[in-house]
């Protein structure tokens, strides 16, 4: 953007420009922008200045615009209105709202938290939603460069990133009906331990909130299977003596046919922060705001209306 001229301008000496050129009088444009009449009178010869022209001329009727001041008066009648968009409050209308909606998230939130999001997004707007799958590379970056507004995110926070916790979520271990557990109401560290897993692979194959911390307790777990997604982990139970260990909002979404019970996870099993996170650019964006605090309330929505309890079915 080039600004040849406009950065020897003064932008103070618009309002009384503005007033000269339509009062026509120095006295009575002092008056309407607040200053006194030695002021505006300096204000005028600067203007007439950065102008290089009078501006006001006398003639028997007092004063009369030049014709560049009658030009620029004008030109100001469109520019002004411009310059008052651009320098206002910004006000964002979600009815009026068409841009889309970018969201990345694991299945496990599109499958606990998207039907709420999308509700809350699609009853104030016409923004179209779609999910993103988290990549393996750099969050923030994946942020960045694609144009996502917002992640929802579990673990731990970058400082790359702005975010806001939304949940403490908590892990619970899912087992077919016929496990031998199936009838506890959790299961001990020792047990967990030497039982086979299936492991969703969040993060590097693992699940970085449940086998980081077991690992450090010298307590790491057996991957029996490995899959992509938390809800694939689940079907894999049935006819089996595997556990699944899942955060308790996934388990909410299980279509249940009898086939799993839930029961405690080990204490030393990590609860997960969750958080949505986005750039620091759209802080104080206005549409970034009210997407913010949708996201916001349809969490917490569903938190509040599910819970999920030891040693029952998982029902939907």
């Amino acid at each position: 953007m080039r600004s040849t001229h406009i950065g020897r301008v003064d932008l103070n000496l618009i309002p009384p420009l503005v007033a000269l050129l339509e009062e026509q009088q120095v006295s009575r444009a002092a008056e309407r922008v607040g200053l006194s009449q030695p002021a505006m009178s300096r204000s005028l010869q600067r203007l007439r200045r950065l102008l290089d022209d009078p501006l006001l001329i006398r003639d028997a009727s007092g004063y009369r615009l030049t014709a560049r001041a009658e030009s620029v008066r004008i030109q100001l009648l469109t520019v002004l209105p411009q310059l008052e968009t651009l320098f206002a409050p910004e006000h964002f209308d979600p009815q009026k709202a068409t841009t889309p909606v970018h969201l990345v998230a694991s299945d496990y939130a599109v499958r606990a938290f998207g039907p709420a999001i999308c509700h809350g997004v699609l009853r104030q707007s016409s923004a179209p939603v779609r999910f993103h799958s988290w990549g393996h590379d750099n969050v923030a970056e994946q942020i960045r460069a694609s144009g996502v507004d917002l992640g929802l995110f579990g673990g731990y926070a970058t400082a790359e990133l702005h975010s806001e916790e939304l949940l403490v979520e908590r892990f619970v271990c899912v087992v077919a009906a016929d496990h031998a557990l199936a009838e506890n109401d959790g299961i001990t560290l020792a047990d967990y331990a030497g039982a086979r897993h299936v492991v969703v692979d969040v993060h590097d194959g693992i699940q970085p909130d449940i086998d980081l911390p077991l690992k450090k307790l010298g307590h790491p777990r057996q991957a029996a299977v490995t899959v992509p997604y938390h809800a694939v982990a689940a079907q894999l139970l049935p006819g089996t003596d595997l556990i699944a260990t899942l955060p308790s909002q996934c388990v909410n979404t299980l279509v249940s046919l009898g086939e799993f019970r839930v029961i405690d996870a080990p204490e030393e099993v990590a609860t997960m922060t969750y958080r949505m996170v986005w750039h620091p650019a759209f802080d104080n964006d206005a549409r970034h705001q009210w997407l913010r605090a949708v996201v916001r309330k349809a969490i917490r929505q569903v938190t509040a209306a599910n819970t999920v309890r030891p040693g029952v079915t998982p029902t939907r």
